[in-house]
């Protein structure tokens, strides 16, 4: 009998491409951050922006995603599900979100992207914490070479950011702590309400949320920004916030979650790339050596958990 082959499927490239594509647009968003802090705006103001634009985008993509389930399928929201759905918007992207920004203060793109780039790890001790699963040796040696890759462009950054290179570093990591806890727990609501309507209804509740801080922080004058800001903002919304989302959704229908997770590792590269090329951040051997190290050890850690 001829040998079989087996087709590759029609949607790998799309898939592979909207993956790619989704993880660049995301790594943009601290370039944009970046460049909008030349204006003297703050974090809680410029969160603000960036929600206020996105807002109506995730209402709206959470109204599309309880329509396309149709009445016979669609699953009423009940309180225990809003009560859910304020927990993760909260944790997943107000104080995610809120904190990164803050940390972008006072640290470069390249090490704000490493350190959110551990998430896995992180999910990864969570789930060992929380719901007592076994952390094999070859995953400890994995989380232990990120660590050790972060550290060490760490070390090199502290050099010519100074001390609030730490406080930056810790607001990132915190950052990428609640972003854990809320993949840690959104897997029994992503079951009940599809993930789409998921990501609309909590986003949307961040949004509200970074709005009602800025009112209760800031005085009104505070929103009279520079226009470059909100050109910014409106971008970092759109381009790097509800696009990637969608994106990335795209591609794990067509592709699965773990390729589309594999693919994302190109993120950490391209806000270095962007970081040199519009930042004029440094580049040196120890930010690649750094890279490859976090690249290799959440590669194996996301290896084994698959």
């Amino acid at each position: 009998m001829p040998a079989v082959t087996t087709a590759p499927s029609p949607h790998l490239a799309t898939g592979l491409l909207l993956a790619g594509a989704g993880s660049i647009a995301f790594s943009g968003k601290a370039i944009i951050v970046k460049l909008a802090y030349r204006y003297g705006v703050d974090a809680v103001t410029l969160i603000m922006y960036r929600m206020l634009f996105a807002l109506p985008l995730f209402v709206a993509l959470a109204w599309w995603a309880t329509v396309r389930q149709g009445r016979s399928e669609r699953v009423p929201l009940t309180a225990r599900d809003a009560l859910g759905v304020l927990g993760l918007g909260v944790t997943g992207y107000y104080l995610a979100s809120f904190l990164d920004f803050w940390g972008l203060e006072y640290i470069s793109a390249s090490l704000e992207r490493l350190i959110l780039y551990l998430n896995p790890t992180l999910v990864l001790l969570l789930g060992w914490v929380i719901y007592k699963r076994r952390i094999t040796g070859l995953q400890a040696i994995a989380m232990f070479v990120s660590y050790a890759g972060v550290l060490l462009v760490f070390g090199h950054e502290a050099d010519f950011a100074g001390p609030n290179a730490a406080l930056g570093a810790v607001l990132v990591f915190a950052s990428a702590a609640s972003y854990a806890i809320y993949l840690v727990y959104s897997g029994e609501l992503v079951k009940r309400l599809g993930s789409m309507r998921l990501v609309g209804l909590a986003t949307s509740v961040a949004c509200v949320l970074c709005l009602l801080q800025f009112v209760l922080l800031r005085p009104m004058s505070a929103a009279v920004v520079a226009p470059e800001v909100i050109w910014l903002s409106l971008l970092n919304a759109t381009l790097c916030t509800f696009a990637p989302v969608i994106m990335v959704m795209m591609a794990v229908e067509r592709i699965g979650a773990g390729l589309a997770a594999q693919t994302g590792m190109i993120g950490p590269m391209s806000t270095i790339a962007m970081g040199v090329l519009i930042l004029d951040e440094p580049f040196n051997r120890w930010i690649v050596a750094g890279t490859v190290l976090v690249v290799a050890g959440v590669f194996l850690v996301t290896r084994r958990r698959g």
